[in-house]
C-alpha cells in the first residue's frame, strides 16, 4: 500500500519564486498527495499568488497562514510547525518531505526520495544546487573558495567511510542536511520530536538528532533541488548570509563541520573503536585513547543507542574537542587528508593498541 506524502514549505515574502516551486512540485515524475505551504509574517503577494496555482495542480495545496511574534519569525520555527502539521496529515505510516519556497525540486525528486526509504533509509538528504543563472553573478573568488571548502569536506568524509563505514550511506554521499531536501519517515520524525525549536540551522539538528537515535541517514547525491543564488535571503544564518558576507571578506574559518584532517582521522578511528565496544568488543585502550575516565566510557556505552553514546563520548573527551580550519590553511588540510588516505592500512589502523 502506497504510503501518504506531504511535502512542506515553509514561505516568507516568496512572491518572485513560489510559482517555481510549487510548479516544479506538479512536474513529478510521481507526485506527492499534499504540499503544505506555511505563509509566515508574508507582505507580498507570496499568498495570492500560490492560491492562483491551486486550479492547476496534480497535488492538493493546503495553505496556512501565520504571523509569528519577532523571536519567533525564523525559518527554523516555521519549519518546525509546517513539519508537525505536515505528519498529521500524512498520518503514522506516511513520509514527509520538506524544501524551500526559494528552490525548484528535480522531476524526480519525490520518487528517489521515496526510493531511498524504501531501501532502508529513516531520512534522506539531497543536495541544494545554486541556480546556474545566479550563480555567475557570484565572484569568481568565492566559487573557489566554495570548491577548495568542498575538496576538504569531501576529503574527511572519505577518511569517515574507510575509517568507520555506515553501511546504509554507501559512496556515492555528500555531508549536506540542507532543509532545501529532505525527507523522512513520519515515524522516525516523530521518534526524536520532531524538528528542534531553534531559530536556524533546524536542518542539520534535525538529521543530527536522528544520528544519534541510530536512524539511518542517507545522503543521495542522485537527490536535487536547485536553490536561488540571492544575497537577500529571508533566514539569518542561511547561505545569502554567508555569500553576503564573504563577497566582503573571506571569512576567517571554514564550515564548523571542517576539522583538521588529522583530528578526522583519530576521530573516526575512535569512533569505529567505541562502536565495536559499545557492541561488547573488549578495547582496553580505548579510555586511555580517549582520555576519560573508565566510569565516563561505561555509563556512555550503556546507552541505548550508539549515536547518543558517542556524542556523550565527543563532549567528554579532549582528545575529541573540535578545532576550526582557517581558510588559510585549506590547501595544507587537503594535502594532509590525501595523504592519510594515500597512506591508509585499514586492518592495521582501526587495531586497538
Amino acid at each position: 500500500m502506497a504510503r501518504n506524502t506531504v511535502v512542506a514549505i515553509p514561505a516568507r515574502d516568496e512572491a518572485e519564486r513560489i510559482a517555481s516551486c510549487l510548479t516544479a512540485l506538479n512536474r513529478q515524475t510521481v507526485s506527492p498527495d499534499t504540499v503544505l505551504l506555511m505563509v509566515n509574517n508574508c507582505r507580498d503577494d507570496t499568498l495570492a499568488i500560490a492560491r492562483a496555482l491551486t486550479p492547476g495542480l496534480r497535488y492538493r495545496l493546503a495553505v496556512m497562514v501565520r504571523d509569528f511574534p519577532a523571536e519567533q519569525s525564523g525559518a527554523g520555527h516555521a519549519r518546525r510547525l509546517a513539519m508537525e502539521v505536515a505528519a498529521t496529515l500524512a498520518g503514522p505510516d506516511g513520509v514527509l518531505l520538506t524544501t524551500d519556497a526559494d528552490a525548484m525540486v528535480a522531476p524526480d525528486w519525490v520518487s528517489r526520495n521515496l526510493a531511498a526509504l524504501r531501501h532502508g533509509a529513516d531520512i534522506v538528504c539531497g543536495r541544494a544546487l545554486i541556480d546556474p543563472e545566479e550563480a555567475a553573478s557570484i565572484p569568481p573568488h568565492l566559487h573557489a573558495d566554495d570548491a577548495r571548502e568542498c575538496r576538504l569536506i569531501a576529503l574527511l568524509d572519505e577518511l569517515a567511510w574507510i575509517l568507520d563505514p555506515e553501511p546504509h550511506d554507501p559512496p556515492p554521499r555528500h555531508t549536506e542536511a540542507s532543509g532545501a531536501s529532505l525527507a523522512v519517515s513520519a515515524r522516525a520524525f516523530r521518534f526524536v520530536g520532531g524538528i528542534p525549536a531553534i531559530p536556524s540551522g533546524e536542518d542539520r539538528a534535525f538529521v543530527r538528532a536522528l544520528w544519534m537515535a541510530d536512524a539511518r541517514v542517507r545522503h543521495d547525491p542522485a537527490i536535487t533541488v536547485t536553490v536561488s543564488g540571492r544575497i537577500s535571503g529571508r533566514a539569518i544564518g542561511g547561505m545569502a548570509d554567508a555569500i553576503r558576507r564573504r563577497m566582503i571578506q573571506q571569512d576567517e574559518f571554514t564550515d564548523d563541520q571542517v576539522e583538521p584532517a588529522v583530528d578526522a582521522f583519530w576521530r573516526y578511528s575512535l569512533r569505529y573503536r567505541s562502536r565495536r565496544a559499545w557492541m561488547g568488543i573488549e578495547d582496553q585502550a580505548l579510555v586511555r585513547d580517549l582520555a576519560v575516565s573508565r566510569a565516563t566510557l561505561t555509563d556512555a556505552l550503556a546507552h541505548r543507542f550508539f549515536g547518543r553514546a558517542w556524542a556523550n563520548l565527543e563532549a567528554a573527551s579532549p582528545v575529541l574537542r573540535r578545532r576550526r580550519v582557517r581558510f588559510v590553511d585549506v590547501d595544507t588540510e587537503i594535502a594532509a587528508a590525501r595523504s592519510l588516505l594515500d597512506g591508509l592500512a585499514v586492518p592495521d589502523i582501526l587495531a586497538a593498541d
